[in-house]
């Protein structure tokens, strides 16, 4: 889904990736929300996972309908950039990159796992109201990609930059929440930071690849990145373990931090400056 994406974005010059995304993060608000619902109303644990199953195969069905053919490849392969090094594999560059999404995406989803979880036990908010949390933070981000979607390529390290910088903040915010209300000030500034750093990267990528070897550079990153999004809610479980919740948010505080200070070398050993330049060739890739 994400190499269709940005198959579309690079044809339409329309900001696809980022809209993609916040539609995702638009139903998991709904799924939040109508999960707690069907808790409230005592119905079976199954109808939620039913009305899942149902909209993802109308959804799956839909965009297979409406893919256009396939692009034949082209015969020669010329490279992005600056050619990778001899005997380097075109892989290699794009590694960097999955590694930021993988810290963007454990972030993203330990706030979006563990939100509820720290409003019942730490501020001990009611059964309906910790749906609110996880909705809130995803509404957020749905909102977020979708008005920074125009923001242009030239523009992506600052952008991943400072939303690395927010969702740090908005972390150390609900570590140290009293009340719901101020962990929910902190979860829409971490949601705002987390919006914007995924697509960000993705879209470097994307601009800058030949159509032929899209599916295969996106696998590389996206596998990588969403080790990111598996494991960060089993980060913050480690470390509530150890610490408490509380401390567990400061630890996620620590993942935007390392992010910050790993954007602009990695982007650089990716080859990319931000700008949507990237060194991997397309030839190397597809020998992978």
């Amino acid at each position: 889904m994400n190499a269709v994406a940005g198959r579309a974005e690079k044809d339409t010059g329309r900001p696809v990736i980022a809209r993609a995304h916040g539609t995702f993060s638009s139903f998991v608000v709904l799924a939040s929300l109508g999960t707690g619902a069907a808790a409230a109303a005592a119905w079976p644990l199954a109808v939620p996972f039913l009305g899942v199953a149902v909209l993802s195969v109308t959804a799956g069905t839909a965009m297979l309908a409406r893919l256009p053919p396939p692009q034949v490849a082209h015969a020669d392969h010329t490279p992005l950039a600056t050619s990778s090094p001899p005997g380097r594999l075109g892989v290699l560059p794009l590694l960097p990159l999955g590694a930021l999404g993988a810290l963007a995406f454990a972030s993203e989803n330990a706030h979006q796992s563990w939100s509820a979880v720290f409003a019942q036990d730490e501020l001990h908010a009611g059964a309906g109201l910790t749906t609110v949390a996880p909705a809130v933070f995803a509404g957020t981000v749905a909102i977020t990609r979708f008005a920074t979607g125009q923001l242009k390529a030239t523009h992506a390290q600052t952008i991943i930059l400072a939303g690395s910088l927010a969702a740090a903040g908005g972390s150390l915010i609900i570590a140290a929440a009293p009340t719901l209300l101020v962990a929910t000030l902190g979860l829409v500034t971490a949601g705002a930071g987390t919006a914007v750093l995924f697509p960000g990267l993705l879209g470097i990528m994307s601009r800058n690849v030949e159509e032929s070897y899209r599916g295969r550079a996106t696998s590389v990153i996206t596998t990588v990145s969403y080790l990111g999004f598996l494991l960060g809610p089993v980060y913050v479980g480690l470390w509530a373990d150890a610490t408490g919740l509380r401390g567990a948010m400061t630890a996620v505080a620590a993942l935007a931090g390392a992010l910050f200070l790993l954007t602009s070398p990695l982007l650089r050993l990716s080859g990319s400056t931000g700008k949507g330049t990237c060194r991997a060739r397309t030839s190397d890739i597809e020998s992978r």
